[in-house]
Parts: structure tokens; C-alpha cells; sequence
């Protein structure tokens, strides 16, 4: 990474440990859409955990658990993840969520072939170079089981953000303190090549609204 680029990374970071503790419970209790879909297809394959990556406090990690999966959620925020763990016990789940303090940009600290299932819900457009990201999905390659399933979304190009705010190069601009890696489709495609490509979803979220696509790919068995 680059000087520049890691300098966005330590500020991107303690904007989100400060936006978790101003605001918490932020993105409330229900989970995403793209976290129901997940749950469907997770357990069509026969997952029995869930790593989430981008976890935050932790909405969608405490629906895999009322769902009856393992999770093993991962932040860089400390603050996202203290909340994710007091809502876990509130709710009753706490035995079936592990939390991790973990940068995606190093590698994941699991062992190979260790999972059945990853989710990531606007993880992979956070302030990440094209190639820190492609790092990461040959990271999740690596701790995934044959067979096993990742779901993730992310903003597009055809986002209304898109081309806003403090450009940093490599499609990621920074509108509202917030850095985002915007994906062109060839991106996607990419991300996907050597991996069973189920589905490139589009959809909208948000008051915007956002505009992402939802992506669904398997390892070879």
C-alpha cells in the first residue's frame, strides 16, 4: 500500500470507530436484504458457520446466529464489535458469535479450508486498492471449504456517488467522510475467475439510494 493509501486506511478507521460510538445501533436491529438472501443460500449449501467480514455492530452477524449458524464476525472497529458482542448477549446468542479486531488488508487469521461460508456486506468497496482486493478474495478462497459459498455486495460505477467528492485513485472517491471503492463490472468479473459465478444481483438500498450489486460465487467442490 502507499503512503497516501495508508494514510486513508488509519483515517477511514477512526471514522468508523467514531461513527460507532456516536451512533449506536446505527443501521438498527432488522438485517440486511442481502443478509436474508445469504442465510437462504448458506443453508441450501449446508453451512453450518458464517465468517463476516465488515461485520460492524453486527446486525447481520446477530440474524446468522438467530438463524442457528456459528459466526465468526470481523471489524477493524473495536467500538463496532464491543456493541456487535452486548446486543449478542442481550439477545441470547452469545455462545454461537466470536468477534475478531482485524484489517482485511492483512491476511485473515484462520486456518486453510477452516469455513463454510463468507458474507460481506459493503466490505469490499470500503477505501481498498484493486489489488488489496483481490488479495482479500484470495484470502477467503483459501480459509472457504471446497464447495463453499461467498456472498457480498458492493456499490457500482452507476452509483449517483460515483465521481463525488476527493478522488484517490482507483475508482475510490470520498464523499461525506466516508471512502468508497466503486465496482465496475469487469471487477466483479474478475473477482470471480476460478470461482462458480451464481449470480450478480442488482439492487438498491438506502434513501439515495445506493445502487450495488449482490454477488453470489462458489469454490469448485
Amino acid at each position: 500500500m502507499t503512503d497516501d493509501g495508508q494514510d486513508l486506511a488509519a483515517a477511514q478507521q477512526a471514522h468508523w470507530q467514531h461513527t460507532y460510538a456516536a451512533h449506536p445501533g446505527m443501521y438498527g436491529e432488522r438485517p440486511s436484504a442481502p443478509a436474508v438472501h445469504a442465510a437462504r443460500v448458506f443453508r441450501a449449501a449446508g453451512a453450518g458457520e458464517v465468517l463476516e467480514l465488515g461485520a460492524g455492530q453486527g446486525r447481520d452477524a446477530l440474524y446468522f446466529a438467530r438463524e442457528g449458524f456459528a459466526v465468526r464476525a470481523v471489524d477493524f472497529s473495536a467500538r463496532g464489535l464491543e456493541q456487535l458482542r452486548e446486543s449478542a448477549r442481550v439477545s441470547g446468542v452469545a455462545q454461537r458469535v466470536t468477534t475478531s479486531v482485524h484489517d482485511v488488508r492483512d491476511p485473515l487469521p484462520l486456518p486453510d479450508s477452516s469455513v463454510d461460508a463468507v458474507f460481506a456486506h459493503m466490505l469490499l468497496c470500503m477505501a481498498l486498492s484493486a489489488d488489496e482486493i483481490h488479495a482479500l478474495l484470495d484470502e477467503i478462497a483459501r480459509v472457504l471449504r471446497p464447495g463453499g459459498t461467498l456472498v457480498y455486495t458492493v456499490r457500482h460505477t452507476g452509483d449517483a456517488h460515483y465521481g463525488c467528492g476527493t478522488a484517490h485513485g482507483d475508482d475510490v472517491f470520498e464523499h461525506g467522510g466516508f471512502a468508497v471503492h466503486f465496482f465496475p463490472r469487469h471487477l466483479v468479473d474478475a473477482l470471480a475467475e476460478g470461482w462458480v459465478l451464481h449470480e450478480v444481483h442488482a439492487f438498491e438500498e438506502g434513501d439515495l439510494p445506493r445502487r450495488l450489486w449482490r454477488v453470489t460465487q462458489s469454490l469448485p467442490r
